[in-house]
């Protein structure tokens, strides 16, 4: 769904007869298109655009009638986010069946850098969007004068979360204690998933199950440790180190916390 709407400033001397949005997945739609009208006369108005279809582009444009015709506003365009399943594991959030970027539970999916929002070539410090060029010249997401400048900001505000950005609606990555709280109260059995290795999460009060791969992390322009470790942002700064962020790192003998570099 979407709101659109529009602003009718003059009615050129003639009543408005109707007013309202069309739209198409085509570009510059007319009232032979898909429509919603809004009442008659001047001023602003918006409107409810109902079951469209996820993952699509669409055009749309405010209009006004009277006796002289139809006039247009300008066209805007969006997309619709894709929606995604989730498994409920008795916790206190839901979890995705999948990474983002991905289909298949055991596909890597995309990879990101810490408080960005698009997967890119290459994974440094010269390329990471919260700093000057290196690591001592964090921009944003900083406790320490040592790494930057400072803002005491240490969860990743939605904007800059890869899960929102991409996902859209209650889409978001975990907090460290959410991720805790996935390591805590379920177990983790190395498994193989359609010959992908790491971890079936099964939650120890439902039974229900995620599975997560050994997708490997990304720095400078090269896929490390895929099929032997994954690595898993939280939206949690590294308290100790504010040049990293708090990430599940899921090897062979175990699930452990660490602080990986940002730009990573």
């Amino acid at each position: 769904s979407a709101i659109a709407g529009g602003n009718v400033t003059s009615d050129g001397g003639m009543s408005v007869t109707e007013r309202g949005v069309v739209y198409s997945t085509n570009s510059n739609p007319t009232t032979s298109n898909s429509k919603v009208t809004s009442g008659s006369g001047t001023g602003s108005f918006s409107v409810n655009l109902t079951n469209l279809v996820e993952g699509t582009t669409y055009y749309v444009r405010a209009y006004a009638t009277n006796e002289k015709g139809t006039a247009y506003g300008n066209q805007v365009v969006f997309t619709t986010f894709e929606t995604h399943e989730y498994v409920d594991l008795g916790l206190s959030v839901k979890w995705a069946t999948c990474n983002v970027g991905a289909s298949k539970p055991e596909e890597y999916g995309d990879y990101f850098a810490w408080g960005e929002t698009q997967p890119k070539s290459t994974y440094n410090w010269t390329t990471y969007k919260w700093c000057r060029g290196n690591s001592d010249t964090q921009t944003k997401y900083n406790t320490n004068s040592s790494f930057g400048t400072v803002d005491n900001k240490t969860t990743l505000e939605l904007s800059d979360d890869a899960a929102t950005a991409n996902w859209g609606g209650s889409w978001r990555m975990p907090t460290k204690a959410e991720q805790d709280e996935l390591r805590e109260q379920c177990t983790w059995t190395l498994t193989t998933q359609n010959g992908v290795k790491r971890y079936k999460v099964t939650s120890k009060s439902n039974g229900n199950s995620i599975f997560l791969p050994a997708a490997g992390r990304c720095f400078d322009s090269s896929l490390h440790y895929a099929s032997s470790e994954g690595c898993y942002w939280s939206s949690s700064l590294y308290a100790d180190a504010p040049r990293c962020a708090s990430v599940l790192d899921l090897l062979s003998g175990g699930v452990i916390w660490n602080g990986f570099p940002r730009c990573q």
